[in-house]
Parts: structure tokens; sequence; C-alpha cells
């Protein structure tokens, strides 16, 4: 393999795949990037057995392709070297069986490198009816439910993002047991079957740091066991999670004794100040209060002290409560809110508290109280 090529291509093609380097895999090639230099261009792949990244350079943005052929090298130190190389163009060569000299300008490289059959041969063929989603709105969709997945592996399925599509409207969802948050969308073609699948949130969040912030589109290519998803120059192939999510339908009520509007940003700002007296944000418990048009939030923590901020609201019953929360659930479900207000109901101080934006009425967060008594 011989290769001239413009340092900016490279670099942000090897950033690209880097998502999927291990760092904790025990064996060796997993933390390599594999270069395939074809008479059509440069394919770059990268895999942790969990997500496999692949992305093409073609021929034409290439300076010289010289000899084709193939090499692993390890991803941590080749990233690092030619994103600190001097000069606009950058010289790879194969010099022996698995060494590589890397050059630019006054400063070469002599790295070694790995067989690339040890690599693993990872399937990255594409379906004839892919589903096509805007980059942005999955991008949107990731963030806006992410956070509320669980992190505990000794219930694999919450660990995952729920997709699920049916004809042209596309449910994303996410819980930990404790909290859900769930995004409805509508896509542009019909989808015949109904897909139902989980995808680990990890992936997910890797996949949404190389989507551009740009109006192109994502395909995604389902399959029994793996989803790839298609764009630019980038295939990025994730495994799924087994299983069947939990219904989550039924979860969200219907009616509710009490709804209230308040400004969202003095909203999520009383709660974090609230939260300032406990030593463990993720424990932190806050109490909300409801006094005709008032909103009274308060913490108290006995080695340290109590807070008390009160927020003027809307309420279109006049009923009142009292409820407490974690203060770390409830900042995080309103984060994902991208309106200037939001809307909060609630049926009881041991029932579910409902989160909505009221511009946008696919968006919901659910929030499990925690009682005080």
């Amino acid at each position: 393999m011989k290769i001239q090529i413009k340092k900016e291509i490279l670099l942000e093609n090897l950033s690209n795949v880097s998502k999927a380097i291990s760092t904790k895999n025990i064996i060796p090639v997993l933390s390599g990037i594999k270069f395939d230099l074809k008479d059509d261009g440069l394919y770059l792949t990268a895999s942790d057995n969990d997500i496999t990244i692949q992305t093409f350079i073609n021929k034409n943005d290439i300076v010289k392709i010289e000899k084709t052929g193939s090499i692993v090298l390890q991803g941590r130190y080749i990233l690092e070297i030619i994103r600190k190389l001097p000069g606009d163009v950058i010289s790879l060569e194969v010099v022996d069986e698995y060494k590589v000299w890397i050059h630019s300008n006054t400063s070469e490289f002599n790295l070694n490198a790995i067989n690339p059959d040890e690599f693993p041969q990872n399937n990255m063929d594409i379906t004839k009816t892919p589903i096509i989603i805007k980059k942005m709105e999955l991008k949107n969709i990731i963030n806006q439910t992410s956070f509320a997945t669980s992190t505990q592996e000794s219930r694999p399925l919450l660990t995952g993002i729920n997709f699920k599509i049916n004809n042209d409207k596309f449910e994303c969802t996410a819980t930990d047991s404790y909290r859900l948050s769930k995004k409805v969308i509508n896509i542009n073609n019909i989808v015949d079957n109904d897909i139902n699948i989980v995808i680990p949130c990890r992936n997910l969040l890797e996949l949404i740091k190389i989507l551009k912030e740009d109006d192109g589109n994502i395909e995604l290519h389902l399959f029994n066991n793996k989803v790839l998803f298609k764009f630019d120059n980038i295939l990025f192939q994730s495994r799924l999670l087994n299983g069947t999510y939990p219904d989550t339908s039924k979860l969200i009520p219907e009616e509710f004794i009490l709804k209230m509007e308040a400004p969202l940003q003095e909203l999520y700002d009383v709660i974090d100040r609230a939260s300032l007296l406990s030593s463990d944000k993720e424990k932190s418990i806050i109490r909300l209060e409801t006094k005709n048009d008032k909103l009274l939030i308060s913490s108290n923590a006995p080695e340290v002290g109590r807070v008390e901020e009160s927020l003027s609201i809307k309420k279109e019953t006049d009923s009142d409560i009292i409820i407490s929360f974690s203060s770390k659930y409830m900042m995080d479900a309103i984060k994902a809110i991208k309106s200037e207000r939001v809307v909060l109901l609630f049926n009881s101080e041991i029932k579910p508290i409902i989160l909505k934006d009221p511009t946008d009425s696919n968006i919901t967060e659910l929030i499990l109280p925690i009682r005080t008594y």
C-alpha cells in the first residue's frame, strides 16, 4: 500500500471512525483502524464488535494512489500522528510486511502495524428499502430521550433507546423505570412492516457525534440483529439489544387533576439552586408545592440548611399539590423541552409527574415522585 493524501481529509475521516475504536478490548486488532486502499479509493474501518464505522475517501479526493493494499494501524497513535504532522499532504507506505512509513515535509514516523487478516470481517451491506430520516431530526430525537436510559447493566434493554416505526410515525422512547422520555416525529416514507427495535444508547450517542448539522438525510437499514446508518460517506453499524422492550404506552395518564404552566428557564434555575444544599446531586430531593398562582420550591438538608423559592405560574384548576422528586431527573426532563414555557401535569403526590412542551405535543417527559414519609 502506498498513498499520498491531503492531511485534512484523512484526519476528518480518521476522527469519524475512531469513535468505534475499542478502549477496553484485550484483542489488539480491535484497537486499530483498518486502511484498505483500492482502485476506487480508501476505506477506513474501526470496530469494537459492538459498533463498526466505515468511511470512504473517493480516489478523486486522493492526491495519488501508487499501490493498493491493506494494513491495520494502532488507532490512538495514527490519529495523533496525522493530527500533528506538518504540511498539507501526507504519504503513507507499507515498507515491510507489517511496518508503515508515514512522512510529511521534514517529519517521518515508522509505525508497527497489524496483519489486516486479523481484523473482523464485518458485513456492511445495505438493504434495498431503507428508512429515511432527516439527520437533524434523528440527532434531536436522540438528544431529547437518551438521558432517560438506564446505566445499570442488570436490565440491558433499559440501557437502550426503543425505536418504533409504524407507517410514517417514528416513536423514540427511553426509560430507566424511574423516569421516561418519549418523542414522536413523522418521517417522509411509509414503512410497510411495523418496526420495534432497541439500540444501545451508548452507540447512538457515538453516532450523533459524527452527524454534521446540515439538511441532509440519513438512511436506516434494518437487519435481524443489527442496524446500519448510512449518511455522507459513512456507514455506521450497531448491534441491537435482544428482547421485548416494556410497553410504556399505559404509563402516561390521559387525565389530570392539576395542570400548570411555568417559565421553563426560571423553573430550571430555581430547582438548580434548591439542589445546591445537597452533597449528592443524584439524590437531591426537591419539594414542590402549589398555592393558588404561586409555585413554592424548597429543599431541606439537616446538616447544611434549608432553601425556599417561589415562582409565578398559570393554573387551569383550583387544585393544589405537594409533591417531591429528584432534582436531577426534573432538570434533565426540563432540558429536553425546547420552548420558553413548560407544562406540568399532576394527579397525586404518589403518581407520575408529566412534563409537556406547550408548542410541541410530540414530546412527553415522565418522572416518578419520591415519597418523603
